[in-house]
């Protein structure tokens, strides 16, 4: 039971049932946002009195365009939300924790010769001209 709490209080457990809850309340705003402003703005411009109803009929079978285009409207808001509000700045912090400060130089150029030497080298290999430190 003792290995249970702790796998239940660890860190990411919890930030992840906070992120599941604070997801379907999303969820839940932009499905309304969708079916409450949305779907009555679309049926306005097709002149139909309510857009969610559209729907045609086959032998018997009901096919619901209209709710179906409401969903796909909550899709698409609900994935340009998480993708500009977490997956651009997650990936901006990450671009940026990933980037290193350039290494020291090892090497530097001979000022007669152009050859690479050791930085701490007092003559050139190559040329054998003295360097100024």
């Amino acid at each position: 039971m003792q290995g249970f709490k702790e796998f239940l209080l660890r860190g990411n457990v919890v930030d992840m049932a906070v992120g599941i809850v604070v997801g379907a309340a999303f969820g839940t705003v932009v499905s309304s946002f969708v079916k409450d402003l949305m779907t009555p703005f679309i049926a306005a411009v097709v002149k139909k009195p309510d857009f969610s109803r559209i729907a045609f009929e086959i032998n018997g079978s009901k096919f619901l365009i209209g709710d179906f285009a409401n969903a796909v409207v909550s899709f698409i808001l609900i994935s340009a939300a998480v993708y500009y509000a977490v997956v651009l700045p997650v990936n901006a912090l990450v671009s940026r924790a990933r980037k290193q400060p350039p290494p020291d130089p090892t090497t530097k150029k001979c000022p007669e010769c152009a050859s690479e030497i050791p930085i701490q080298a007092r003559r050139c290999a190559f040329c054998t001209s003295a360097l100024v430190a």
